[in-house]
């Protein structure tokens, strides 16, 4: 077949054009369909760097030049100074590198040349900087080629896309053309709920003579009190954008219209399937993409990433530790810790990395630590600018123990340095990785992971208890916050406990590293092309991926579920159910329902903090001291003008109240958390739970300042 890619970044064999993982991905799926034997197109942007591509390869200039506008309808409540609408009057033309039998098609113009050095427009220039319009201006002058000039030949042709972000109109365009397979491939997890101003995508839309109701994508606003405290809290957690003034989610453009979505990893599809203990689980439920996601189930699947096969072909025995360590000005005799990733203080986690380092430090002299966030391009060996002055201080207070460095680099480079360290350090944040290639490439090396026990990335099985067979390292708790003082400490805590395992257990060191380099030299491009190609066959045969009973039940989407379901695999159902406490679920599976069975889908109700369904498990259960104990678990009690609040909850390890006039963290442990407000609140309570388990939940109660605090704690011995 053809495959035809479409990517904003593809260039995985040149590190000067290389901003992520997205160009590993796209990449090496590239060169190995070619491999075995298909014809292999990529529609990506110069990036204004067509004279570096003439000056190491032999680049063809093809005869094209499309003169065309792409309309601009702005959002006025984001573009204020600038016009309302405006054209942008482009020249788009092409040129073709054919490399390891696959053809490149370089397209540039006035607006796909912009942003050399950075390649992605920053989002703080949305508003400001029309260059923030790049990838639209791609999406159109892409699809205009593909559509119009890109020979498909007479094999069936597969659109591969990378990113809804950045393809979301080639789903609707191409639905229609009988020529084209769309796939959407999602190589990370940006927030499912990101919108593009309606007027704007319609106008598109009119441009390429296509139809879509965008009055089924819509979602309804936001009524209530909860509802309006997720919407203004939940940016923070970068797991949802606020809404846009009359906009549609991309995402629910694209998983409506492609023929499959396709996932890294299992992880990832459960993660993005769901949402399941995150802070926006509760408010995605009630947004029209979350109903996307569950009819478009059928076309999802899971085509997996890998370890580049030159990395894994690299012999580790041919590096010197000791020379690699002692020219970074490192003791080659200390346990060493390595982290390697593009300069993102948030989503990287590297702001608590380096709190942790310096706490670890002040705790544990003897170890080493070797970090490379990179902050620009510029090549292999090429210094970039301080990324971030605290950062750069930390490392500078520790010479002899801190190799920090901001360039990006090669792959000698890097695979040097993953053979000399003994840990990788990886605590990435709100879920915004996948698969997360370097964790693998490290791994490889016989690495021991310190990892966020994200659910996109489970396949490392880091998060395994150690004592766990195939356990591979070490992990933290996931993290939805800026500047996470729990991550930061939990990370600490585990080199401290990394670094006494080095020392003191080198037996079971070496256990986790066997575990860690088998695992990651399993992942490999040749297996995830594979099944691509086999799913892309049978989707063009009319053969989906289907949905499983199974998958359904453990997502808790029972209204997915067939009749015939409830029958064959009653067992899961009445298992997924219970854990969820879904008493309508689990009265399908049984024939009666006995108080245990309601104490027990009480109890796993309370464990979620789910006190919706508690309330009326409580009520079924015909026990008034478990109801008033629910009720008790918020109290409030006037202080002169304002009140006091006082939430108790045993396994909770904080809480967060929001209000219309901003966040208050409750200080507080033990189940026990307090705080005094001003003024009395104008309306309910609402209230983020982070539990224990690592799970996080919404709580909202009505303000009732004239009752006096009474005891809490009897009759929820259920904890």
């Amino acid at each position: 077949m053809h495959i035809v890619k479409f990517a904003f970044e593809s260039v995985g064999f040149d590190v000067r054009l290389m901003r992520g993982g997205l160009a590993s991905l796209v990449w090496n799926l590239a060169r190995e369909f070619a491999d075995q034997g298909h014809r292999v197109s990529v529609i990506t942007p110069a990036h204004g760097c067509l004279d570096h591509l003439r000056a190491h390869y032999e680049l063809e200039e093809l005869d094209y030049a499309d003169r065309h506008t792409v309309p601009l309808v702005l959002d006025r409540d984001v573009w204020s100074g600038h016009p309302a609408e405006l054209d942008l009057r482009l020249t788009t033309r092409a040129h073709r590198l054919r490399h390891e039998g696959v053809d490149i098609y370089f397209l540039s113009d006035e607006y796909l040349d912009l942003l050399p050095e950075r390649i992605y427009p920053a989002r703080a220039s949305e508003g400001r900087d029309l260059a923030f319009f790049k990838p639209l201006v791609f999406q159109v002058s892409g699809l205009r080629f593909l559509r119009t000039h890109l020979d498909l030949g007479a094999e069936p042709a597969v659109v591969q896309a990378y990113e809804p972000y950045y393809h979301y109109l080639l789903p609707p365009v191409l639905r229609s053309d009988p020529r084209f397979l769309v796939v959407s491939t999602l190589a990370s997890n940006m927030p499912i709920n990101q919108q593009v101003h309606r007027p704007q995508l319609e106008r598109l839309l009119e441009l390429f003579d296509t139809e879509t109701d965008l009055d089924a994508l819509a979602d309804r606003p936001a009524r209530g009190a909860l509802a309006r405290a997720m919407t203004a809290q939940l940016p923070s957690t970068h797991l949802a954008d606020p809404p846009v003034t009359d906009g549609i989610s991309y995402f629910a453009l694209v998983a409506a219209g492609s023929d499959l979505l396709d996932f890294l990893t299992p992880g990832q599809l459960d993660f993005y399937s769901t949402f399941r203990d995150t802070p926006f689980e509760r408010a995605f439920q009630d947004l029209t993409v979350a109903r996307v996601v569950r009819e478009s189930a059928a076309r999802q699947f899971v085509g997996g990433c890998a370890v580049p096969d030159g990395w894994l072909a690299r012999d580790p025995a041919g590096v010197d530790r000791a020379q690699v360590l002692g020219d970074l000005g490192l003791d080659p005799e200390l346990p060493t810790f390595y982290h390697v990733a593009r300069f993102s203080v948030h989503h990287k986690g590297q702001v608590e990395l380096f709190r942790a380092i310096d706490a670890v430090l002040a705790a544990d002299p003897d170890v080493n630590f070797v970090v490379r966030c990179a902050v620009a391009a510029g090549g292999d060996g090429v210094v970039s600018a301080v990324g971030d002055p605290y950062f750069q201080e930390v490392a500078d207070r520790h010479p002899d123990r801190v190799r920090l460095d901001w360039a990006m680099a090669g792959e000698d480079v890097l695979h040097q340095e993953a053979v000399a360290a003994d840990y990788c350090l990886f605590p990435s944040k709100f879920e915004l990785d996948s698969f997360l290639i370097a964790q693998g490439q490290l791994m490889a090396c016989g690495v021991v992971p310190i990892g966020t026990a994200q659910e996109v990335t489970t396949h490392y099985r880091h998060q395994l208890p150690r004592e766990h067979p195939e356990a591979t390292g070490f992990a933290v708790p996931r993290s939805f916050t800026e500047d996470d003082p729990f991550l930061a400490a939990a990370l600490a805590d585990r080199i401290l406990q990394a670094a006494r395992l080095h020392r003191e257990e080198p037996g079971e060191y070496r256990r986790l590293s066997d575990n860690a380099r088998a695992l990651a030299r399993r992942f490999t491009w040749r297996k995830a092309a594979t099944t691509r190609l086999a799913t892309f066959a049978a989707a063009a045969a009319g053969v989906l991926p289907g949905l499983t009973p199974e998958r359904a039940a453990r997502y808790g989407w029972f209204e997915s579920l067939a009749d015939t379901d409830w029958i064959t695999h009653v067992r899961e159902i009445a298992e997924a159910s219970l854990l969820r406490g879904d008493l309508a679920a689990y009265r399908r599976c049984v024939s009666t329902v006995d108080r245990a069975a309601l104490e027990q889908l009480f109890a796993a109700a309370y464990a979620r903090a789910d006190f919706a369904r508690c309330a009326e498990l409580a009520g079924l259960l015909d026990d008034p001291g478990l109801t008033a104990a629910l009720e008790r678990r918020c109290l409030v009690e006037r202080v002169g003008e304002g009140v006091r609040i006082e939430y108790r909850l045993q396994h909770a390890e904080s809480v967060l109240l929001v209000l219309p006039s901003g966040e208050h963290r409750l200080t507080g442990s033990d189940g026990h958390f307090t705080t005094v407000l001003a003024e009395e609140p104008p309306g309910p309570l609402v209230f983020q739970l982070r539990l224990l388990g690592g799970r996080c939940a919404w709580d909202e109660r009505p303000v009732d300042a004239r009752r006096p605090a009474a005891p809490v704690g009897a009759g929820l011995g259920r904890d």
